[in-house]
């Protein structure tokens, strides 16, 4: 059991991380730091959790949530976030598998780049996109602090109570798949 809920753990913050890059490894390093018999980092993942880094990925968590919300700003942020969120993803999910699990360094980090890097696609190339065409650009903002908010509580969640985090996470991603193959096969059939 311990070893599933350390994989819903490091699925729920590498989908997280997805969203928004830095929010699930600041979540992460403060719980590390703070709270350290609830999350013990193995090195080099330790790090996170160090007091400058911790003031980093703040100041890094409001650049990105600013930029999401600034139009033709968004898109540029979504491009650059293309490498950066399945990173941060990879980071993530190496970071807390290897907390609970033995799994290989090189799978975990594979694994949290392919989980980060699909909600990224899915977000930055059908969904925001949809969106921007279909508000005109009005729907991006809340969308966008929806997408922080959520990113955020998953974060929580993944390490509090991974089982339900991990679950939500799945069906995130199962959504956002089944939502974007409906508008590449319309755009097909069109």
């Amino acid at each position: 059991m311990e070893l599933l809920l350390g994989i819903f753990t490091a699925f729920g913050l590498s989908a997280s991380a997805g969203l928004n890059a830095y929010i699930p490894l600041l979540v992460v390093g403060v719980i590390a730091h703070y709270f350290p018999q609830t999350l013990n980092l193995a090195t080099p993942f330790d790090l996170l959790a160090n007091p400058w880094i911790l003031i980093l990925l703040g100041v890094l968590v409001i650049i990105e949530m600013i930029a999401d919300k600034v139009p033709a700003v968004n898109h540029i942020n979504d491009l650059i976030q293309t490498i950066i969120r399945p990173v941060a993803g990879a980071i993530a999910f190496a970071a807390s598998a290897n907390v609970i699990t033995d799994v290989n360094p090189v799978l975990a980090l594979a694994c949290g780049l392919l989980v980060a890097g699909s909600v990224h696609t899915v977000k930055a190339a059908a969904v925001r996109p949809a969106i921007t065409a279909t508000t005109g650009g009005v729907g991006n903002v809340p969308v966008s602090i929806a997408e922080d908010i959520f990113a955020t509580v998953a974060s929580v969640l993944a390490i509090l109570l991974p089982l339900i985090a991990g679950t939500l996470a799945i069906i995130l991603i199962v959504l956002l798949i089944w939502w974007w193959l409906g508008r590449v096969q319309k755009s097909q059939s069109a």
